[in-house]
């Protein structure tokens, strides 16, 4: 990841978005000749001169101190999950050599994260990397999101923007996709130097129109709750809450779990669900054993 590049839009885009009317400053007569405020506006409500604002801004974070970012953060407006990725970007620029050097993956998750994954019986849960790989489930995780793992390396970008099932599976296809990049964004900052989710970029890129324009935007956002809404190919279209986890021990691993709201239609759909995996799986399995 280019760092300067990177900073230099993420200040920008924030920049553009944001009026002098939300920003609390007057709007004298003429034409305006950028959208959102001025370099010099930013600088007065950070607190700094025009030309150190416009360092920044040209993507040199170099020895920038904690409190000039709280500053930026407040005077661009940014949220929690924006104000994560600028302190982000900062720590990159000012990483050492070593620092620099891209962390040990993990390609499959421990055994015990598995047990605990099967464990959970009337609940859908999946363990992803930091590249949106999926490297585990329990039973009904995989029967939540089969089309994902009809791949044989199931990956919910690569599905979101490749795959063009997604376009069914997500009734909310843009937000979905808008929601994937924008955690990406998230993820890059808190690990520039990840060669294999660079590579992912590179592909996504090359190969997707929406995506390309999706990751210019430099949104970032915390993908910690929420709502997914699906089409099934079993059970139709489902409603489910999402709270999301990072595993502490293995770093770059989050795990998500699903539920349904008590005394819904979906509810009623997730036992549904819940119920075809345990007449379906073991007679799945028996099959293979007498084809063996």
């Amino acid at each position: 990841m280019d760092t300067r590049s990177e900073v230099r839009e993420f200040l920008s885009t924030r920049r553009a978005r944001l009026t002098p009317d939300r920003a609390g400053l007057p709007v004298f007569g003429g034409n305006r000749r950028v959208p959102g405020l001025r370099r010099e506006e930013v600088s007065l409500l950070a607190g700094v001169s025009v030309d150190y604002y416009t360092r920044l801004e040209r993507g040199d974070l170099s020895g920038v101190s904690d409190s000039v970012l709280d500053a930026l953060s407040r005077a661009l407006q940014l949220d929690d999950a924006e104000t994560a990725h600028l302190f982000d970007l900062a720590r990159t620029a000012n990483a050492s050599p070593v620092a620099r050097r891209p962390r040990k993956k993990a390609e499959a998750i421990r055994p015990s994260i598995q047990r605990l994954l099967d464990a959970m019986t009337g609940a859908p849960a999946l363990v992803r990397s930091s590249s949106f790989d999926y490297l585990g489930a329990n039973d009904l995780g995989r029967a939540l999101y089969s089309p994902h793992f009809d791949d044989p390396s199931p990956n919910s970008v690569r599905f979101a923007f490749l795959n063009p099932v997604a376009h069914e599976f997500y009734p909310d296809w843009d937000r979905v996709t808008r929601e994937l990049v924008a955690a990406m964004r998230s993820e890059a900052g808190r690990n520039p130097f990840d060669r294999r989710f660079s590579d992912l970029v590179g592909e996504l890129s090359t190969r997707s129109d929406r995506f390309r324009t999706l990751w210019a935007a430099h949104d970032v956002r915390f993908n910690r709750s929420g709502v997914k809404r699906l089409r099934h190919p079993i059970v139709g279209e489902i409603e489910l809450v999402y709270e999301a986890f990072e595993l502490p021990s293995d770093p770059g691993l989050q795990m998500s779990t699903y539920t349904a709201e008590p005394g819904t239609p979906s509810e009623d759909k997730l036992k549904m669900l819940a119920s075809w995996v345990a007449t379906e799986a073991p007679r799945t399995e028996t099959t293979a054993s007498t084809d063996a």
